[in-house]
Order: structure tokens, then C-alpha cells, then sequence
């Protein structure tokens, strides 16, 4: 099976979550990608522990973010090694690196001097806040960005303190952004023959993540996000939108009509809402209604009402409730993983399909300098130990 980026090589100098999870979907598209880390540690990623779970020696965040890459292991300081990587460089399709800025000039891998050795190379970056501004120097970390962005005031109900999302949804949407720059820049390189230079932010790609709700902000004279008071899921959009409980669990409302919805589950106080605009102006009422009515019945009762009518809505299932679904089982949507020594994980697959084919590989993440000796080999036998 022939993967779209096959044939292509890349360079992951990056650490963490945004830079290798770029990394990660190149070598999930068929690209080769050969991690280069720091020899005394390596990627700190190793020791960022997300539960007190590991494998081998490593986190499993390491182990899910940098599977299907090879290793090399090499002090940017040492003029040898900085030998061996410029024989890297050379050969390279793409290189990725997510340091805080100057700190790639001070080594002597800036873009201006890469791009000396090889012009076809596209040179991606991850910063935190961009290369300029009174940010630039400030620790490019996820719950940091979610809350200068603007992103926590939109979580959690009205009586509650800013909410940050549960996921490193500023690392992950970098890490996206990054991709797509670099696929656009091989694209005009294939017309002219020359690379270029991507450049992402955690805060610009957490900002363009609110593009809906900001541009209202931005367009309706400044007005502050009101969340609801009443099961909040959307700081901006009216009843019944939100999560419900029920007598057995709980149900999920999306956007729908009002008095329809008090005819599907025999809610007789909506049907006062017969205008639209109430959806909006009288929200807290109306779902503080709903809330009280869901208890009564239990979560397939409702479902059994709406469904029919198409009415949006969904049950709210636990990853153990979600796994053993039929219909998680058909996207097939995990794989094991593993290394040379027969430590394995199971964990995710790459979520895109390209004519029809599902992509995934069973080789895990590398060792600290795994395959220094075979790269050594390959790219000139000089440098690294």
C-alpha cells in the first residue's frame, strides 16, 4: 500500500506535543521521520507523564506522540554532531522544530543558514506567542495559552471560574496548522523547485479555534461571552444546547426548535417559547425546564422520542461504554504498537483515510539514539556515537 508522502524525509527537532504531533501525521502519511534529540534525556516528552503510567522507560504521551519515527541522538553544541546534522539537513524534505525563539540562531540552525545548505528544505516552527511582542519570551505552554487566548471564558457555567479545555487543544491545533504550512509549501515547492519557511504560533491557532465565536465578539459592538447559567456548552448559542441529566445517565441537545422539542418529550412549559429569539433571550429558563423534565425519564426513553423525529441529540457515553459500542469497533480506530524489544502499546491510528485506506503501522516509538548507527551509516558516517 503506497502512502501519499512516501519518499519524503523529515527532521523532528521538536519536543512535546505540537512539533512531534506534526511530525507524527507526516510519518503516519508514509514520510520518514527521524527524531534528533539531545543524547542526555532526549525529548523531555519522555518524562512527561500525563498519569503514572510508562512503558520501557518512557510516558505513554512519549510513546502515542512519537510512534512510527526513528531516533538519533546528537549535542547540537558539539561541532561534530553539528557536522553529522548538516548531513541531515542536506538530505531532508522537511525539518521541524518548536524552540523558543533565538535559541536555533544561537546554535547555528536558524532558516537563514539552513536554507544555505539546502533551498528545497521546508523549515517548520512552533512558538508560543509568534517571534515579536512582550509574549515572546513567555513559556509556550497549552493551560497558559487557553488562558491568555480568551478560550477558558467560554467553559464551564456563568457562576463558575474561567474552565480550561481537559485536552492540549493549543498544542494539538498548532501541531495541525503546522502540517497543513508545510503540505502548502511542498506543494509551490513541486512548481518552484524552492522551500520556505512555516511559522505557527499556540496562540494564534488557539485564536483562530474561536474564529466563530470571536468574529460575533468582534462584530456585535465588543459584547462579553454570557454563558449559560444552566448546563453551559456554548457560550454563545441558545436553548436547549447543552448536556442533560436523566434519570439513568444523561443526554446531549443540540440545536433544534423549542416547541418541537416540548411536543417530542411532553414538556408542556415550552410551549410558552414560541418565539425564536426567547431561545436565545430566555435560555436559563427554558433549560432550567428541560432539566428539571429529564429527570424523569431515563436516558433510552428519551432517545426513543427523539430519534425518531430526528431531533438532534445523543446519549453521553464513558470511554468504557464508548469502546465496547459497535460502532467504535467499526471505525477500527486503535492499533498496537511496538518496539524492538517487545514493549507494546495499544493506542490510536492516523484518523484520515485516502481512498478508502485505512493508515497504520505497528512500529513504536524509538529509544533515545536507536538507530545512531544506521543513520550514521546512511548520511555520511561522520558525527554522532
Amino acid at each position: 500500500m503506497f502512502k501519499p508522502l512516501e519518499g519524503l524525509l523529515v527532521l523532528d527537532f521538536s519536543q512535546f506535543l505540537s512539533g512531534p504531533s506534526a511530525a507524527l501525521r507526516f510519518a503516519d502519511l508514509g514520510a520518514r521521520v527521524i527524531k534528533v534529540e539531545r543524547p542526555d534525556g532526549g525529548d523531555l516528552c519522555r518524562r512527561l507523564y500525563i498519569s503514572n503510567l510508562e512503558l520501557d522507560g518512557d510516558s505513554t504521551l512519549f510513546h502515542s506522540i512519537n510512534r512510527n519515527k526513528e531516533s538519533v541522538s546528537a549535542n547540537l553544541k558539539d561541532p561534530e554532531d553539528l557536522k553529522f546534522v548538516r548531513s541531515l539537513i542536506e538530505k531532508a524534505d522537511v525539518m521541524i522544530q518548536n524552540f523558543r525563539p533565538g535559541v536555533m540562531e544561537k546554535i547555528g540552525l536558524s532558516y537563514e543558514t539552513v536554507r544555505e545548505w539546502n533551498p528545497r528544505l521546508v523549515y517548520g516552527v512552533v512558538t508560543g506567542y509568534g517571534r515579536s511582542g512582550p509574549w515572546v519570551n513567555k513559556p509556550g505552554q497549552d493551560l497558559l495559552v487557553q488562558s491568555l487566548s480568551g478560550l477558558a471564558w467560554l467553559n464551564g457555567d456563568a457562576d463558575q471560574p474561567p474552565v480550561p479545555f481537559g485536552l492540549a487543544v493549543a498544542d494539538m491545533m498548532a501541531g495541525g496548522h503546522l502540517v497543513q504550512g508545510i503540505l502548502a509549501c511542498l506543494v509551490r515547492r513541486g512548481i518552484t523547485g524552492h522551500g520556505g519557511l512555516v511559522e505557527v504560533s499556540l496562540l494564534e491557532s488557539t485564536l483562530d479555534f474561536q474564529f466563530e465565536v470571536l468574529t460575533t465578539h468582534l462584530n456585535d459592538g465588543g459584547k462579553a461571552p454570557q454563558r449559560s447559567a444552566v448546563n453551559n456548552a456554548h457560550a454563545y448559542l441558545g436553548a436547549p444546547y447543552g448536556i442533560y441529566k436523566t434519570k439513568d445517565g444523561y443526554i446531549s441537545l443540540a440545536m433544534g426548535s423549542i416547541i418541537t422539542l416540548g411536543s417530542l418529550l411532553d414538556c408542556q412549559p415550552l410551549a410558552e417559547y414560541s418565539d425564536p429569539a426567547t431561545w436565545f433571550t430566555s435560555r436559563d429558563e427554558i433549560k432550567a425546564h428541560l432539566r428539571e423534565h429529564l429527570l424523569k425519564e431515563s436516558t433510552p426513553y428519551w432517545l426513543g422520542r427523539l430519534e425518531p423525529a430526528d431531533y438532534w441529540c445523543s446519549d453521553v457515553l464513558t470511554w468504557e461504554r464508548l469502546l465496547e459500542h459497535e460502532a467504535f469497533k467499526e471505525l477500527q480506530m486503535t492499533q498496537q504498537v511496538r518496539r524492538d524489544n517487545g514493549a507494546e502499546l495499544v493506542t490510536t491510528r492516523c484518523p484520515i483515510r485516502i481512498d478508502g485506506q485505512i493508515y497504520q503501522s505497528d512500529v513504536g516509538s524509538p529509544r533515545i539514539g536507536q538507530h545512531n548507527d544506521k543513520i550514521k551509516r546512511e548520511f555520511g558516517g561522520v558525527g554522532i556515537q
